[in-house]
């Protein structure tokens, strides 16, 4: 029988055009979510919540620069999907190219930690890898579009704050999720078990009613998300903010709830505020309460090889002065 070639054995340009193609589709997928979550404001359609930035940075965290190709490769199938390839839709591709790349840099000149233990790590997150390097691929996507004379002068600054906004929510939002799930061990740890089907069963009824009441009630999203940060990390913290985050979207778009009556303008301003204090909050805290799990874990198992040192001495003190004189000359 023939033995069993395994993947690392393949000849490496095949295992870099696979990895490449299949990265490029996991990319496609996420910007394809994203669309489908589209709003219009003055005429332009934009994303308030876009995935594949999340993605594209979570992937050169874990890859590193290997996986750039494919980010190219699902930025211009995104694109291809929405118009005729040219050169506005070149430096569109470029700028959602170079602003994870960006990102990547910048987090690990920092000392980023991909368990995101540290508040450090919560921070360095979302001020280098969202709001400073996505501005690189809002900026050269809407100056392409207004230099091409494709975007009139008049809805520059909101199309591009939408932009910007959606791209760096999805840094937030979707590149903890994937550290997390690559860093996941199967079976998960069974503690706990029944608050967190507690947890998932008041996310799952709440949330909904919460986004899709009229009487404006987004705000007590805030109570369930604190508890899941507190009870789990960064694992409950940013599922609970995503899930909220996407029914959220969701009913601006079809104009309920919340966002019953209002323009699409002042729609999309509300939303995008309420997914950056989201995503900001569940981050942010999760780190924070992690790095405190962490600092009084390692301060109890420094007290404890303190008690154990302690015993040793008096342990050896007790033996030396049970000793004879005579056996000690």
């Amino acid at each position: 029988m023939a033995p069993v070639v395994s993947i690392r054995d393949w000849p490496r340009p095949v295992v870099l055009t696979c990895e490449t193609l299949l990265f490029a589709a996991c990319y496609y997928a996420a910007g394809r979510l994203g669309l489908s979550q589209q709003l219009s404001a003055d005429g332009a359609v934009v994303s308030p919540f876009w995935p594949p930035t999340g993605l594209a940075v979570a992937g050169l965290l874990i890859y590193g620069v290997r996986c750039l190709p494919g980010i190219a490769l699902g930025a211009l199938l995104v694109v291809a999907s929405l118009t005729v390839p040219g050169l506005p839709a070149l430096a569109v591709v470029v700028g959602s190219t170079l602003a994870p790349l960006l990102a990547w840099q910048m987090l690990r000149m920092v000392g980023f930690r991909q368990n995101l233990s540290r508040l450090r790590d919560g921070l360095s997150l979302v001020f280098l890898a969202a709001l400073v390097a996505m501005l690189i691929s809002s900026g050269v996507g809407i100056g392409m579009l207004v230099a091409t004379d494709r975007l009139g002068s008049d809805d520059v600054w909101l199309i591009w704050l939408a932009w910007w906004v959606g791209d760096a929510m999805g840094v937030v939002l979707v590149t903890p999720l994937v550290l997390l799930l690559h860093r996941a061990r199967w079976p998960p740890p069974t503690s706990r078990w029944a608050e967190a089907l507690a947890l998932t069963a008041a996310v799952c009824v709440l949330i909904p009613v919460v986004t899709y009441s009229s009487l404006s009630l987004l705000f007590l999203v805030y109570p369930i998300l604190i508890w899941a940060a507190i009870r789990f990390q960064l694992v409950g913290g940013i599922s609970c903010a995503l899930f909220a985050s996407v029914l959220a979207t969701a009913a601006a778009r079809e104009g309920r709830g919340s966002f019953v009556g209002m323009s699409e303008v002042a729609a999309m301003m509300k939303l995008q505020a309420f997914n950056g204090t989201l995503g900001l909050t569940a981050l942010l805290l999760s780190a924070l309460i992690t790095e405190q799990l962490n600092t009084r874990r390692s301060v109890e198992e420094a007290c404890h090889e303190l008690i154990e040192a302690l015993q040793h001495l008096n342990t050896e003190g007790s033996e030396n002065a049970g000793t004879p004189e005579s056996d000690k000359r």
